[in-house]
């Protein structure tokens, strides 16, 4: 009997899931949807114990195809993004429980200055979680960033110490956002690809056009990238260029205005990049220019004003309506929300009104004045539109400072890697990783989605490469 047992064990176990499969059926129907998960949580399970690098890559590429409980209509509270966010909570526990016994992150990696200043970004946001308004609300934003930053950062310098591990999770992650370019395409072109059904279009697998955006930003350039590794094999490199163009194609449909600004930011990144400008000399730059902007803010304020192009009619008109304030809906909702974080901010300067509160509590700091036809009286629209007015109003003063510290000292890290790395393809690949960072930080100016699953993968994973590169990657002599 036991021999036959062992022969035939896996027949046995699917006979038995379809006997439960029936019961289920016929007695226990409410129970179908979670007893039909079980094979997949069992095996998910199984990689996570015994093959872990394997459920990263799948992780990967699950992301950008995974479904939110809301869009499948099963929860109006809480949110959970199916099955990426589960996979990373695994993924952090086994970080965890692994901890308990042994070292796992190397000391160098947590001494860089970049995890110093994610671990400080934590530690705050767990400090303005108790003095949240609504700590419930907080610690939850709080518990989600922990599994995002442990499965995204923390674990993935054991996988890119290996160069082609590097290059196998972008392809793996770009796989997944393939499948939903080409079926998002293939759905808009049922709308003659009009503008305004670009934003609903995305669904389910984004909630908005402009966070899909967003993605496709950070991986062109790492795409175009790969095209120039000799390494891997031709195949994957033509596989790298259909993806760059089609990335791209998919990127002028998205009609996500603000990504289109930041690849061009992104654009202008490289070209100082190839003229071997450094950090300090662009800093300063940078620096001379915000102050003739304030300088002559009225004046600019002013032209800015006369432009009245608002996003319809297509591709032209979505790119001069960038600079619309007068008319535009979408632009005058976004200083709408900036001017309600700046005034919130005002009332709460040190500790804000905590994580994840801004959305619940914005909608009494809008003036009649600013208000647009997209703005509610309840405030039931969404967030700050940035990562850097979000953690000012929810996190205070501090929380702007991390942020902005993030930014800087991620820029410093790029131009310097980029000058100093000893291979050329590693090269190569930091500098496309780099722009792809860098289009998200600025795009983060207009917009925040380090919320959300499907871009807090690629911004901590593209954050973790530059650090692993940095502490573990040959350099040259310090330039």
């Amino acid at each position: 009997m036991v021999k036959y047992l062992k022969l035939y064990y896996l027949e046995l176990l699917i006979f038995t899931y379809i006997l439960g499969n029936t019961y289920v059926l016929i007695y226990r129907r409410d129970d179908f949807y979670a007893y039909n998960l079980l094979p997949a949580a069992l095996i998910i399970g199984y990689i996570a114990i015994f093959h872990l690098q394997k459920l990263v890559f799948f992780l990967a590429f699950i992301t950008p195809l995974s479904i939110s409980l809301r869009e499948l209509g099963l929860t109006e509270k809480i949110d959970l993004s199916l099955p990426s966010e589960p996979i990373m909570i695994i993924i952090m526990m086994l970080y965890f429980l692994n901890s308990l016994n042994e070292r796992i992150s190397d000391k160098k990696f947590i001494n860089h200055p970049i995890t110093i200043i994610i671990i400080c970004q934590l530690v705050w946001i767990l400090i303005t979680s108790l003095t949240s308004v609504d700590i419930i609300v907080s610690l939850k934003f709080l518990v989600s960033r922990l599994w995002f930053v442990f499965s995204c950062y923390i674990i993935i310098p054991h996988l890119f110490k290996n160069k082609k591990n590097m290059i196998d999770f972008i392809f793996c992650y770009a796989s997944g956002l393939l499948i939903v370019a080409v079926v998002t395409i293939i759905k808009h072109s049922a709308f003659n690809f009009n503008d305004k059904a670009a934003d609903w279009i995305v669904s389910p697998f984004y909630n908005d056009h402009t966070a899909y955006g967003a993605a496709l930003t950070m991986f062109i350039p790492v795409c175009f990238s790969l095209i120039f590794i000799k390494s891997i094999s031709t195949f994957l490199r033509m596989y790298a260029l259909s993806l760059f163009l089609l990335f791209s194609l998919a990127l002028v449909l998205s009609f996500a205005r603000a990504s289109w600004l930041s690849l061009i930011v992104a654009l202008g990144i490289l070209f100082t990049l190839f003229l071997k400008i450094k950090f300090k000399t662009l800093f300063l730059t940078l620096a001379v220019i915000g102050g003739l902007f304030f300088a002559f803010q009225t004046e600019i304020l002013i032209a800015l004003g006369r432009n009245n192009t608002d996003a319809e009619g297509g591709f032209s008109n979505n790119i001069e309506s960038v600079s619309n304030i007068s008319t535009d809906a979408s632009n005058l909702e976004r200083l709408n929300r900036w001017s309600c974080a700046i005034r919130m901010s005002m009332d709460k300067p040190i500790f804000g009104w905590g994580p994840g509160t801004y959305m619940f509590e914005y909608a009494p700091y809008q003036l009649s004045k600013e208000k647009t036809i997209i703005s509610t009286n309840f405030g039931t629209n969404g967030n700050a539109h940035s990562e850097y007015l979000g953690p000012l109003t929810e996190q205070g003063v501090l929380g702007l400072v991390i942020m902005l510290a993030l930014l800087l000292y991620t820029t410093s890290l790029g131009y310097r890697l980029a000058y100093t790395v000893a291979e050329t393809e590693v090269k190569i690949i930091v500098i496309a990783l780099f722009l792809g960072l860098m289009s998200y930080l600025i795009h983060g100016f207009l917009n925040n989605f380090l919320d959300t699953d499907k871009l807090s993968l690629p911004f901590w994973s593209f954050l973790a490469a530059l650090v692993t590169v940095d502490l573990y990657y040959p350099k040259k002599a310090k330039v």
